[in-house]
């Protein structure tokens, strides 16, 4: 299997070589040159999210010297629960918990996978690696989490100040080691393009080893396919029908899984993508132009991304796309907080603010004889100064958040111009 760049302009690369360079020389996103099909039976007997991985992923493994290790990475990657069960009180709607990993929050699996793969390939302590991730809340925890103590191998994470929550503040901050976490005086996109930056500067690149552990890592999105697999085929055998998918997105990673899921033939019916009231996605998807914007900044804060990179992934399996293909819609935060306590006393069902916006979506816009699973995306405990006053109760946190909170914060300060960036990647 040979990986591509969207853009057209760079080699094909074996799965390794392009998991090592995150992003493609020509500044493209890596994609299959070719999908695998898949159809439902050639998954029997596989029902835990590792033997389904290992059977999904190795049409992209075949040839690469990661192959012989590929069932043992799925092992490593998928060692936490990702239960799939019925919402009270609304038929014919799933939920799929997708944060019962180490910093409670889907981007654990995905970061488990890389790390499971890096640690496989990489380790030089004399020219470490180094693994740059952008996050708007999620993402850079995940990472930190995964890499953290691995050596050979630095982390440096880039975040927006004052926009994630205390919680996911805590997490991004708390390693120390081989971690280094960077507040950033800017939005997510400040932070995403100095990441760009770095791996455009030839010069950079050919002094130190980069790669990424943001979304537009192919690493990152397989595994993330696994589990929309798993849980289309769990729905499936039960009831004989294929279920549509609703996600929250902001950088549009976790719906590219789904749609190349769907794409290799997994019995998923539509993909319905929700967005909070940063509205790129919708606003293209209803007038065909795609118009990038400053971000903004809402209570669903790990969506809050007004230039989805993924957007470039979608638009590659999807020159033209239309409403056959993918539907979304934009959720603003009072919607959010309206949904979070509707569903909390009639339903007895506690969402965090990235979930609720797949609720209201569900509950709004969709046709409920249909059958939908909705993606949940993070622990309601991370967003407490936004549930805990809806609501007037605390919300329980889980052990594996708990132990986090209590370790000291590092980070360094920095601005928005790549100059200063450049220099902490390149000081001994």
């Amino acid at each position: 299997m040979q990986f591509v760049s969207t853009r057209a302009g760079a080699q094909p690369a074996a799965f390794s070589d392009a998991l090592r360079r995150g992003l493609a020389e020509d500044g493209g996103l890596y994609v299959p040159q070719k999908y695998p099909r898949f159809e439902i039976s050639d998954f029997d007997g596989a029902e835990q999210p590792a033997d389904i991985a290992a059977l999904l992923l190795a049409p992209f493994f075949a040839g690469d010297v990661l192959e012989p290790e590929l069932a043992a990475i799925c092992r490593d990657a998928f060692g936490f629960p990702l239960p799939l069960r019925d919402v009270h009180n609304k038929a014919r709607l799933s939920v799929l918990e997708l944060f019962h990993g180490p910093t409670a929050a889907f981007k654990d699996v995905g970061a488990a996978f890389l790390a499971a793969c890096m640690q496989r390939l990489e380790g030089d302590a004399q020219r470490p690696l180094k693994v740059l991730v952008a996050t708007s809340g999620d993402t850079g925890g995940a990472v930190a989490a995964a890499f953290h103590s691995r050596s050979g191998i630095e982390v440096y994470v880039l975040y927006p100040a004052g926009m994630v929550s205390p919680r996911q503040e805590q997490q991004l901050t708390c390693w120390g080691d081989n971690v280094r976490a960077f507040r950033v005086s800017g939005v997510f996109d400040d932070c995403q393009r100095l990441v760009k930056q770095a791996f455009a500067d030839t010069g950079l690149r050919a002094e130190q080893r980069l790669t990424s552990a943001n979304s537009i890592s192919i690493g990152r999105l397989l595994p993330q396919a696994v589990y929309y697999a798993a849980a289309s085929l769990w729905h499936y055998r039960r009831c004989g029908r294929e279920p549509s998918f609703i996600v929250p997105t902001g950088n549009l990673g976790n719906a590219v899984a789904c749609v190349w899921a769907r794409h290799m033939g997994l019995p998923i019916n539509q993909v319905v993508l929700a967005t909070n009231a940063n509205r790129v996605i919708p606003d293209f998807l209803t007038t065909g132009v795609w118009e990038p914007r400053q971000s903004l900044a809402t209570l669903a804060s790990a969506m809050d991304v007004g230039d989805p990179s993924n957007m470039e992934r979608l638009r590659h399996l999807y020159p033209k796309l239309d409403d056959k293909d993918i539907a979304a819609w934009a959720v603003d935060d009072e919607q959010i907080r309206r949904q979070i306590l509707t569903d909390y006393n009639k339903c007895e069902e506690l969402w965090c603010p990235h979930t609720a916006t797949a609720a209201y979506v569900h509950e709004n816009y969709l046709d409920d004889a249909a059958e939908y699973i909705m993606v949940a995306t993070a622990h309601p405990a991370k967003f407490e100064t936004v549930i805990e006053p809806l609501i007037g109760s605390t919300v329980a946190v889980p052990p594996a958040l708990e132990r986090l909170l209590h370790l000291p914060q590092r980070c360094t300060d920095l601005e928005t111009g790549y100059a200063a960036f450049r220099q902490a990647l390149t000081a001994a």
